[in-house]
């Protein structure tokens, strides 16, 4: 176990994280930008793909933002029709979320750059390391998810 009341082992745990994220990112963020678009989005079409027909508020809870942080990138996605909001046959007021399919293959390009990083870093690393780093991560969402409902 690392000790991190060691400031430099903190620091250390930090940049790896941050360039870590930064190198995950990265990719998929240059092909974002050819379109105008940016990592907002790319999560609106992380949790479109996860989550096929789900509802703008099941989005707003996954993303946790306002409807009004939401409103201007999934009009952006809708507009370019890369997403496609349709009323559901149970409550025309509900709006459930897809991909056109432009959208879909804008989402399998972005998540095969991040596989293939993955993939590399995950062979580097061995498994026992993947399964700490997935636990790790586990954790933090678990962290987080409980500070906010706190």
């Amino acid at each position: 176990m690392l000790d991190l009341k060691n400031p430099a082992i903190q620091q250390d745990a930090m940049e790896a994280f941050f360039f870590g994220y930064q190198a995950f990112t990265s990719k998929p963020d240059e092909i974002l930008a050819r379109r105008g678009l940016s990592r907002v989005h790319h999560r609106i079409l992380f949790f479109i793909a996860k989550y096929p027909g789900l509802s703008v508020k099941e989005l707003l809870g996954y993303l946790g933002v306002t409807k009004q942080a939401l409103n201007t990138p999934l009009r952006q996605l809708i507009e370019m029709q890369l997403v496609e909001s349709v009323a559901a046959d149970d409550d025309k007021r509900k709006r459930l979320l897809g991909f056109t399919a432009e959208g879909a293959r804008l989402e399998q390009a972005l998540r095969r750059e991040q596989v293939r990083l993955l993939q590399r870093a995950f062979g580097e690393s061995g498994a026992d390391a993947v399964h700490g780093w997935l636990a790790v991560n586990r954790a933090l969402s678990l962290a987080h998810r409980s500070e906010t409902d706190s």
